[in-house]
């Protein structure tokens, strides 16, 4: 790759010599078609006509060489843009004998564009370095063209350097191009104090590529500090914050961001609803959620919106709402389908989905690797092995999907689950790729389900190899140890993670109220409510133990006395939200709750029995899946 400073002229030339000026009191005719033409097309009849001009030896204006620029980029080819090049150049050439040959600024500028809009940048870089004279107009379209390539961002940041430094001040359109190209807080800084040096900070366009390039790096703090320094904001702006946010993950931010733009009277658009729906589906916000449905409404015929829709329902467990979206969809593309599937699986709904995949092959589109994830997924959630292998095995044959490591990974995870560990390793050997490190994380965490110490000793140690400084491994392997109450092998893994100053993520689960987020951390007693919190889980513990519940006190990973093993249990973050959402819930309405870490299987069989004790219907979401729990059962069958 050519460095900048041989791209860019050793020296500024003299003045360029402007070209000769022809006042022809009648225009030659070619010219009046050519410029029809350029504005018209078609592009083949107007470029027909650049060896007549050359041949007439009549030039052509740089208004219509620069319309037929933009009409060859809409309609044309690269090789038909470089026809256009070597014309321009030939007359410049021509008009220039005896002198240095001269093309317009305006043309040159059209001619870079060109190239960089058809992606042929080291062209659009040599013909940048060519021009005799360059604008702002010149830097911008290079500088804009590299921060948008890829691993070319920190050339755009030279560029800028180069253009300032050739005494050409960016304008608005340099800084909005150029801050996508920060990779580190440190440049981004650096850009931003640039910015108001020369006075652009109040430019709408700059403060929401500010907003963007903050949030794109995660730092929400000085994203938000921009916007708020705003003194007007338009719905570009509003987007680019609430968007920023719901993609970092702070999904309650988002909302709130929303709500404070409705209340200063701006109408939410698809960029912004889209955004708001993945901070519900994240945040399992469904109350939030069926309030965007009702903007979603006048836009009856985005797909985009109505598969983020029905997403969002899938993912906060309501799945009525999701069969009653989909089926009045007016279109459904592949991944309309594909959430069907996997959210039916996700749900515990094994059976159902599969027989929406056999309803979207016989009257939808063809299915996508994603849509077999979601099938393979159906079928490990649910104990199905023969069936896993008969799509596993089948699916580049019925659909031309090649499995890609997702669908192996789901293979192992399909294995695994039921227990065919040996199974499981053999396949891993046979694959036609090094495991990475979720297949290993997936063997491990099926060695901790089913207990075999010396198969998860195996995994984590082929994790390690490949992350060192993967505590997660560290911390699965211990809690397999202890399972199987070989606490002195625990210790020393723990011991292990503590010596890199390692701490094990604590269990949080957390519900929707009111619009507002209550999270819970277990053994913690923060919350304003606790004391009635307290109290409830008091009266449930009561009323399932009627029904049979005892405290299952092997799934306290601590070598404890069984008094406070039990008091362990009794505080997780689940049974804590559980309580706050039976004092809370309304009559028919489902009690919603997210969690972290998977539920363990004392909070499980706790759950199964509140539902019927309490006649409620609650749904809880790990990371993996959801747990339906109405009248003492759970929609996973117990098997998760």
């Amino acid at each position: 790759m050519k460095s900048l400073l041989r791209r860019l002229p050793c020296k500024r030339l003299a003045a360029p010599r402007r070209g000769r000026r022809c006042l022809h009191s009648n225009p030659h005719p070619l010219l009046s078609t050519f410029s029809r033409l350029c504005d018209d097309g078609p592009l083949p009849a107007a470029l027909a006509l650049l060896p007549d001009l050359a041949t007439a030896g009549v030039r052509a204006d740089p208004i219509s060489l620069c319309r037929l620029i933009k009409l060859c980029v809409r309609h044309g080819t690269a090789s038909e843009g470089r026809l256009i090049h070597r014309h321009v150049s030939s007359t410049a050439n021509n008009e220039g004998r005896g002198g240095a040959p001269h093309t317009s600024l305006f043309v040159s500028n059209s001619l870079v564009s060109m190239y960089a809009k058809f992606g042929l940048l080291e062209d659009a870089l040599e013909l940048f370095g060519e021009m005799s004279e360059r604008n702002v107009v010149s830097w911008t379209t290079v500088i804009a063209a590299l921060a948008s390539a890829v691993g070319r961002k920190e050339e755009a940041l030279r560029f800028l350097v180069a253009m300032q430094r050739d005494a050409v001040a960016p304008n608005s359109y340099t800084y909005s191009s150029v801050l996508g190209a920060c990779g580190t807080p440190g440049v981004l800084t650096a850009v931003h104090a640039s910015i108001l040096k020369v006075g652009l900070d109040s430019d709408v366009f700059v403060r929401s590529s500010l907003i963007d390039a903050y949030m794109k790096l995660g730092d929400l703090h000085s994203g938000l500090k921009v916007f708020d320094e705003m003194v007007t904001r338009d719905l570009v702006v509003w987007n680019s914050i609430i968007a920023g946010f719901a993609q970092s993950g702070d999904g309650v931010g988002a909302v709130e961001l929303f709500m404070r733009m409705k209340g200063s009277g701006f109408s939410a658009n698809q960029g912004t609803l889209t955004s708001v729906l993945r901070a519900c589906t994240g945040m399992v916000m469904l109350e939030v959620g069926m309030q965007v449905h009702a903007h979603v409404l006048k836009y009856d015929r985005d797909l985009i919106l109505h598969n983020a829709l029905l997403d969002m329902y899938c993912k906060c467990g309501s799945l009525q709402d999701a069969d009653a979206l989909f089926s009045r969809m007016p279109d459904r593309d592949v991944i309309s389908w594909s959430t069907m599937v996997s959210g039916l699986a996700q749900n515990g709904r094994s059976t159902e989905a599969l027989k929406v995949f056999d309803l979207m092959q016989s009257e939808g589109p063809t299915p996508n690797r994603i849509t077999m994830v979601g099938v393979m997924f159906a079928c490990s959630h649910a104990g199905l092995v023969e069936d896993g292998w008969h799509y596993f095995r089948s699916m580049e044959k019925l659909f031309g999907i090649l499995p890609e490591r997702e669908h192996f990974n789901c293979m192992v995870d399909l294995l695994g689950r039921a227990g065919k560990l040996d199974e499981a390793v053999k396949f891993i050997s046979e694959m036609n790729f090094a495991p990475d490190l979720v297949i290993w994380r997936t063997l491990l965490g099926a060695c901790r389900m089913h207990k075999n110490a010396n198969l998860a000793a195996y995994a984590a140690r082929e994790i390690l190899k490949l992350e060192p400084e993967d505590q997660g491994a560290r911390i699965l392997l211990s809690n397999t140890y202890a399972d199987l109450r070989q606490w002195s092998d625990a210790e020393k893994s723990w011991k292990a993670m503590r010596n890199q100053g390692a701490k094990k993520e604590p269990g949080r689960s957390w519900i929707e109220l009111g619009k507002q987020v209550h999270v819970f951390i277990a053994g913690e007693f923060s919350h304003p409510c606790s004391a009635g919190i307290v109290q409830e889980l008091n009266r449930l513990i009561r009323r399932v133990t009627d029904l049979g519940y005892v405290p299952q006190t092997e799934f306290v990973l601590q070598d404890l006395e069984s008094e406070q093993k039990e008091d362990l249990l009794k505080y997780h973050s689940e049974k804590l939200a559980v309580a706050f959402g039976t004092m809370n819930s309304m009559e028919g309405k489902p009690v919603r709750i997210m969690k972290n870490l998977r539920i363990c299987g004392d909070c499980h069989s706790f759950v199964k029995l509140v539902s019927k004790s309490e006649g409620k219907v609650i749904i809880i979401r790990d990371p993996v899946r959801f747990h339906h729990f109405q009248d003492g059962v759970c929609s996973c069958g117990d098997y998760w």
